[in-house]
């Protein structure tokens, strides 16, 4: 008899078929049903290819961190197949003898009113500003973290879901084509889930201030090198501050320069008499 998914999970000493380290968070493809798979590994193949790595049958989702055997997440992949066009079998009339609907006028175009936190957010990447570093104390409630706290932490996954997903919308070139044209909201929605997940599983093993730079290095080819750092650096600073909300970090949060408030229409910062916000000899604008 077929081992279901949550006793597989306690099997131990497999080894993972694609990087062939063994499995750490262990991932099921459906509806195939194989289990030797990584998590991250297994996502990361599944974004070129939408098969299986064992048997080559289509693989619709992932199933991983099993709690029971009815409680466990799915992870939905987007088909890499490309989709037969749809043939017209219907025999439909001459497009000139349909009648005409009258004409009707449309309201005025309205434009829609800018997300001045996000604006603010991709002032921060085009500048290269990093948030100042606070220290840990009963006054200032920031706090250090590992990987352990994130992986046992409901709160703390929820917390960085909270922020990465509103920071990947910082990244223009996630949401449009090489030609500079804006992706089908599908297509972005899958890229962005997969980033979203991919980022917290690395958040889950990985110290993203580890010297070795794994985290770094995981994610550049995502972001490139530079924005991965500044991501790295900003998500830290968040999920140590004991803020819960976004616009609690955005009015809490300390760069050596005053963040503006005001864009032009191509979301460029108007100038103003910049103004230092803090001393820089007190903090160090550095990632920590």
């Amino acid at each position: 008899m077929e081992a279901t998914p949550i006793a597989r999970k306690d099997n131990s000493g497999d080894v993972c078929v694609i990087c062939l380290s063994e499995v750490t968070e262990r991932a099921v493809t459906t509806p195939c049903n194989h289990y030797t798979f990584d998590f991250l590994c297994l996502v990361s193949w599944l974004q070129q290819r939408s098969t299986c790595p064992l048997c080559k049958a289509e693989v619709t989702a992932v199933q991983y961190d099993w709690r029971s055997p009815s409680d466990y997440k799915n992870y939905a992949v987007q088909t890499t197949r490309p989709r037969n066009p749809p043939t017209n079998t219907f025999n439909l009339p001459s497009l000139h003898r349909l009648p005409r609907r009258p004409y009707a006028s449309r309201p005025s175009y309205t434009p829609p009113t800018p997300d001045i936190a996000l604006l603010r957010r991709q002032h921060v990447y085009r500048h290269k500003l990093f948030s100042l570093y606070v220290g840990s104390n009963r006054i200032s409630r920031y706090g250090n973290l590992t990987p352990e706290m994130v992986a046992t932490s409901p709160e703390l996954q929820s917390r960085a879901r909270t922020w990465i997903r509103r920071e990947l919308r910082v990244f223009t070139f996630l949401h449009t084509d090489p030609e500079g044209r804006p992706l089908d909201g599908a297509t972005t929605s899958s890229s962005a889930e997969f980033l979203l997940t991919y980022i917290v599983s690395i958040l889950k093993t990985l110290d993203i201030k580890g010297s070795s730079g794994q985290a770094e290095e995981l994610l550049k080819e995502f972001l490139g090198r530079e924005n991965t750092r500044l991501f790295l650096h900003e998500m830290g600073a968040w999920l140590r501050s004991p803020f819960a909300k976004l616009d609690e970090w955005d009015r809490n949060v300390q760069y050596l320069e005053q963040l503006p408030d005001e864009f032009d229409e191509e979301g460029r910062a108007i100038e103003r008499p910049k103004t230092t916000a803090y001393p820089s000899r007190s903090r160090s604008p550095a990632p920590d």
